[in-house]
């Protein structure tokens, strides 16, 4: 069985090979690695030719040389003579220059394969390359040139070309390469990333092998998804690769070192992301600067910025910690009559209890307001009292006061100078309340930057998003905003929600309702995410700074974002599983991310729209174990804004027989039972104002049933398109005739007359009510057999 190797234990791979006198290394993904997840998705950074044309043209070229000479490696000129049969020699050479000089764009050398050659240098042990590659040995020398430097290219001695031999590693190419060598095969050490080409196809010539395995299992599922979300969110755009993952090099260097599940959740999703982002408000900073003039100050608004400032300053750039919760940015923000009325009347259909309390009236005064006004309009009308506007529009003038003392105690800026406000986003409405007040009461222009931005209204405001309009449409930046809350927590302070300001402009929060287990867990993910901060390049060597670098960390943050939030897997959400989200809104509400429980239930009473009305806020993990092609249904809904309804799901019914009773008559019908998930359907029985009995007739259809719930709700609420759970409903207590329940939730149907009676429950006036059933076919009823045929013998008549 081959030797394998993880890429940290690169640097000292001879030391198990004593008698080895020659490396030889596989060239693509061992020693130049692509900061694309495939090969092919570099075809993407091609000039007019496409991706699917580059690949056939490939296949064509193969196809051609395997018919009519006999080999299955080509070179890229017999694939540019494919893909560009009527084109001059000439723009043929153009068109495999552009190709190369789209690979030296995106590849490196990855560092713990360099330290292994130089290892071998200082032990007098040449460094071979033996790659299968449609290039040649010019063409790919020039390339590690290109890409990693002189240093690297210079520690190579001879490079071996499957396009010059004709065949590839597994189809025997070493054994020309041990004929050039001229040296004993035990004395030589293969190492390369592909099992059967580098370890199959090497070692049965006495070479030593060892396959290196560029991830673990666990991590090549998770780049590999990451991939697939990216081709969600980003078009094919002329110059760029298909996907891009700078993080890769970095991950494979060091997460199989990591055995913390919440620090490798940092590590692999937040550090790309936040990367990224802190990259990007280094150039906007610089952006700024130039613009403005004066001093461009970060001022990253807690507690979400929390961890974007520490990844500031582990990059070692000082930023400005302010604490300015929606709470206090609209508190400051109500200092006008005119203002107190727009909030008001843009609230007043939520928590009553929560717009007295933003309206910073005594709490005295705020209980008996909502004690004697508390429905919409009569709370709207004593709002506007003269004096109590004039109360209100004091106390936040006075708000604002602190809240700009805070900002003046924490950053001091200069007149003239730039408070750049960092947050996650996704409105950026701290800055819409304050953006005007720090303005003019400080003297400074304000700049919003934000990992994801999108606007509900055009603000007009300075603000950008990394992930931002500027790159993305509505409906992908509002699918990735819609599970902004596990990254807030990720990312958050483990500290209450300020509420307000001393004079001096210190902080003074609310206890933190937050448990601490989960602030402990928080901690280890940030910690990995500045570990991976401090780690990343550290594993790249490359000749040049990439052009592409902002556009490439910014579509990796958006593919790791949604991959996270569409897809996590097992091992994050085992981190994440006892996570709640805090309101953040000055009272004391939190709501779990997500409860599995509920979704495997709502899953088969309604499908996928049992998540419409939900309040937790982190719906798609609770799809996990539900098979990727709900979560890929899930996420391709709200990427394109696909406007469906339950009944573009429906492809089949039941017909399901019922008996139907209010204790005078007795009648017969049928009812349509729908599908809904994991082959669960889903039965809708009006009942009227609670005056039907129903008997379901389930022994006419199947032998074995299987009903997952029978519960009672009003009409309004089952045709409602915001379900919350249990709301409303009523448990049926169901009578069985002629039906056994053999284990929980599993009925044997005696005969085709057994049924399931199910009586009304108490009546709530005249208001319609629905009995709805989820059941599953198990087994279904044979149909009956045909009653034998008759013979009548009938006598001759004499």
């Amino acid at each position: 069985m081959a030797n394998a190797i993880l890429p940290h234990a690169l640097p000292s791979a001879l030391d198990a090979y004593p008698g080895v006198t020659l490396l030889s290394l596989d060239c693509f993904d061992t020693l130049l690695w692509r900061d694309v997840h495939a090969p092919r998705d570099l075809f993407g950074a091609l000039g007019e030719a496409n991706l699917l044309q580059r690949g056939w043209a490939e296949q064509a070229a193969r196809n051609n040389a395997a018919v009519s000479h006999r080999r299955n490696e080509v070179h890229i000129d017999e694939i540019y003579a494919e893909l560009m049969p009527l084109a001059s020699a000439a723009e043929r050479r153009a068109a495999v220059q552009d190709e190369l000089d789209a690979e030296a764009r995106h590849c490196f050398a990855f560092t713990p394969t360099v330290e292994l050659m130089r290892a071998a240098k200082a032990r007098g042990i040449e460094t071979i390359i033996v790659s299968d590659t449609y290039l040649d040995e010019k063409q790919l020398r020039g390339l590690i040139t290109a890409a990693a430097g002189e240093e690297v290219a210079g520690l190579i001695g001879r490079i071996f070309c499957s396009s010059h031999y004709g065949k590839a590693k597994s189809e025997g190419l070493y054994e020309p390469v041990l004929k050039a060598l001229k040296l004993a095969p035990e004395k030589i050490l293969h190492i390369g990333d592909n099992k059967k080409a580098d370890v199959d196809g090497v070692a049965p010539f006495g070479v030593n092998t060892l396959h290196l395995k560029q991830f673990t299992e666990g991590t090549e599922q998770r780049i590999r998804l990451e991939s697939a979300i990216s081709n969600i969110f980003h078009a094919t755009e002329a110059g760029l690769a298909i996907t891009h993952q700078p993080h890769r090099a970095t991950i494979a260097a060091n997460e199989p070192r990591m055995s913390d599940t919440a620090e490798v959740l940092g590590y692999t999703t937040l550090g790309p992301a936040l990367l990224g982002f802190d990259r990007w408000l280094e150039e906007e900073a610089a952006a700024l600067q130039a613009q403005n003039g004066g001093t461009v100050h970060a001022v990253f608004l807690m507690r979400d910025g929390h961890l974007p400032q520490l990844v500031h300053e582990a990059r070692g750039r000082t930023g400005h910690a302010v604490e300015i919760s929606r709470f206090t940015a609209t508190a400051a923000s109500l200092r006008t009559a005119e203002a107190v009325e727009h909030y008001v009347q843009r609230e007043i259909l939520s928590d009553l209890r929560a717009v007295a309390q933003q309206l910073l009236l005594p709490a005295p005064e705020a209980a008996k307001l909502l004690k004697d006004h508390n429905r919409p309009l009569p709370f709207m009308r004593a709002v506007q009292e003269p004096q109590r506007m004039r109360r209100i529009t004091a106390a936040s003038r006075a708000f604002a006061d602190r809240l700009v003392a805070h900002v003046r105690k924490e950053v001091n800026p200069a007149k003239g100078d730039t408070l750049m406000l960092v947050d996650l986003g996704y409105n950026g409405s701290v800055q819409n309340d304050i953006d005007g007040l720090l303005a003019g009461a400080l003297g400074v222009k304000v700049a919003g930057r934000y990992l994801l931005l999108r606007e509900q209204s055009r603000s007009g405001l300075d603000k950008k998003g990394f992930i931002g309009h500027d790159d993305y449409d509505c409906a992908a930046l509002e699918s990735l905003c819609a599970n902004v809350a596990v990254l807030e927590q990720l990312c958050t302070a483990a500290q209450g929600s300020v509420v307000d300001y001393e004079k001096d402009g210190t902080a003074i929060r609310r206890g933190n309702s937050i448990k601490s287990r989960q602030s402990a867990v928080r901690d280890r993910v940030q910690e990995g995410c500045l570990r991976f901060v401090r780690d990343e390049g550290k594993a790249i060597i490359r000749a040049a700074a990439p052009t592409h670098e902002t556009v490439m960390w910014r579509r990796a943050a958006a593919a790791v974002l949604g991959r996270l939030m569409y897809v996590p897997l097992g091992s994050e959400l085992a981190v994440l599983g006892e996570f709640e989200h805090d309101i953040n809104l000055g009272v004391d509400n939190t709501v779990s991310l997500f409860d599995p429980a509920i979704a495997k239930k709502g899953l088969r009473q309604r499908g996928l729209f049992y998540m419409k009305g939900a309040e937790r806020m982190y719906l798609p993990a609770e799809l996990h174990g539900e098979g990727l092609a709900l979560k890929l249904s899930l996420l391709a809904q709200r990427r394109f804004a696909m406007p469906l309804k339950y009944q573009d799901f429906v492809d089949n019914s039941i017909s399901l027989p019922l008996i139907v009773a209010d204790g005078n008559q007795v009648s017969t019908g049928n009812v349509t039972a729908t599908p809904t998930h994991d082959g669960y359907y889903l039965a809708p029985i009006p009942i009227g104002d609670s005056r039907f009995s129903v008997g379901v007739q389930f022994g006419q259809l199947y032998d074995y049933v299987q009903v997952e719930s029978a519960v009672f709700m009003p009409v309004e609420t089952f045709l409602s398109d915001k379900i919350q759970h249990g709301t409303g409903e009523i448990d049926a207590l169901p009578s069985l005739e002629g039906m056994d329940q053999v284990a929980p939730h599993l009925f044997r149907c005696e005969n085709e007359f057994s049924f399931m009676m199910v009586p009304p429950p108490p009546r709530q006036g005249d208001r319609p009510m629905m009995l709805a059933i989820a059941f599953r076919p198990i087994a279904a009823r044979a149909p009956a057999a045909p009653a034998p045929a008759t013979t009548t013998l009938m006598g001759a008549v004499a």
